[in-house]
């Protein structure tokens, strides 16, 4: 927890003290509380905001905002935990997720029970920011120039790539800290834009059905499925709350938390102000017509909406740095710890331009929107936001069995758990459904 602890057990050796400082996650911890603020806004409010109407036409007034609110609650409470087990252990910090997993599970099982979901949240993600980035820019192109001659979605997406093939490069959390608070003012500026516009198509009258989407049951069973996924995906940061908290300085009288603590409260309210007014009005304004992403929905003015969509690409290039960049420090680890290769701007450019092109491939081969929100966002982020967090917090604090604080943990687990084996078969279910409507010439 304190640096003078640190020092008094460090027992690492100068070559580890070296690859510690080299390393994107350890290499830095002179971040201001703020810096936790834009970061956690970063990387929550992204794609996840524009699918939220959709998931309500899909869940209808009732159970949306139950399951809207529940959400918040709940990763609110679990990023609470997370933030206060970063230095639960005396002179040491959790400065990586599977850190905490490993003190909780143990060193083998902790890095098989929390590495393959945090990898998998964290390229999905970065797929996911590709898709979302390109589909902006392809509507802001139709909106400035609707005259124009079509251009496929795919090369939008390149595109989109071609910055991160340069600002993947930069060492550090703290080094993309201007592209993180960019990203942060322009998510709370086009979800405005989306609410407030959502509220001018309203109120011209047009008539609104708030049925659901289907006439066939088990196709409403499945989009509801689906719509879980993507609530699970809008709601899902956590992914990099240790890595942001690692960025802090820490000391005995001052410890991370409370900056950490601080950052996350602000992040939060931004949270809420951001989502429930989308997912509310938009769904309001548009009723079960409304697209996947809501401003795709919108029409005029064209001026606002090309800007939305202008600012929506600036908010997801940060999005994509800021899950890339603990992909970046755990291949850069085994790369340097367990391969013994030295640690050079050489590896960093390979490993760094390499993921860029994987996750541009990805984007590109299945670039459909909604199914892919669905399905990864209960498959892979609902564990790492919704429950293991509370896992790991009954196992490290053990709480007093039939306790308020036992019976909360589990609670979000049972909730965690359902959305992980259910949405992911409606996110599969629209996936199928979308791939099959598709044309690449879109």
């Amino acid at each position: 927890m304190a640096r003078a602890n640190e020092k008094e057990i460090d027992t690492r050796t100068e070559e580890e003290k070296a690859i510690d400082a080299w390393l994107p996650v350890t290499s830095d911890r002179n971040a201001k509380w703020w810096y936790s603020t834009f970061h956690n806004v970063t990387a929550m409010v992204g794609a996840g905001v524009l699918s939220l109407p959709y998931a309500m036409s899909e869940m209808g007034w009732g159970a949306g905002i139950v399951v809207m609110l529940m959400s918040w609650a709940i990763t609110f409470y679990t990023i609470w935990q997370m933030v206060e087990m970063h230095e639960m252990v005396p002179g040491k910090r959790f400065d990586r997720y599977h850190e905490l997993g490993q003190h909780a599970f143990g060193e083998k099982l902790g890095l098989w029970v929390v590495v393959p979901q945090q990898i998998v949240v964290d390229v999905c993600s970065c797929i996911i920011y590709m898709v979302t980035g390109g589909k902006s820019l392809k509507k802001f192109h139709e909106t400035v120039c609707p005259d124009c001659q079509p251009i496929k979605l795919t090369y939008f997406i390149i595109i989109f790539s071609s910055v991160h093939f340069v600002l993947s490069h930069l060492p550090n959390f703290n080094s993309i800290s201007l592209v993180s608070l960019a990203a942060a003012v322009m998510s709370l500026t086009y979800s405005t834009v989306a609410w407030a516009a959502s509220i001018g198509r309203g109120i011209e009258g047009r008539e609104v059905s708030y049925e659901l989407r289907s006439e066939k049951t088990g196709d409403n069973v499945f989009m509801f499925l689906s719509a879980l996924g993507d609530v699970a995906f809008a709601y899902a940061g956590h992914n990099v709350v240790l890595e942001i908290q690692a960025t802090i300085p820490s000391t005995p009288e001052k410890p991370s938390k409370g900056p950490m603590w601080k950052g996350v409260w602000v992040a939060y309210l931004i949270v809420a102000v951001c989502y429930l007014p989308v997912a509310f009005v938009g769904y309001w304004a548009f009723g079960n017509q409304v697209e996947d992403n809501i401003l795709l929905s919108l029409e005029k003015p064209m001026w606002l909406v090309a800007a939305a969509n202008m600012f929506v690409v600036v908010h997801v290039i940060g999005s994509y740095q800021v899950f890339a960049m603990p992909m970046f420090d755990m291949i850069e680890t085994y790369a340097v710890k367990s391969a013994k290769l030295k640690p050079s701007t050489m590896l960093r450019f390979l490993v760094r331009t390499t993921f860029v092109a994987f996750t541009l491939f990805v984007g590109m081969t299945i670039p459909f929107f909604g199914g892919l929100m669905g399905f990864f966002g209960g498959f892979a982020l609902a564990p790492t936001s919704y429950y293991l967090p509370c896992i790991c917090w009954l196992i490290i604090v053990k709480p007093k069995r039939f306790g308020f604080s036992w019976c909360i943990n589990w609670f979000c687990i049972i909730i965690g758990v359902l959305l992980t084996v259910l949405s992911p078969i409606g996110g599969m279910w629209t996936l199928i459904k979308q791939a099959k409507s598709y044309r690449f010439y879109q």
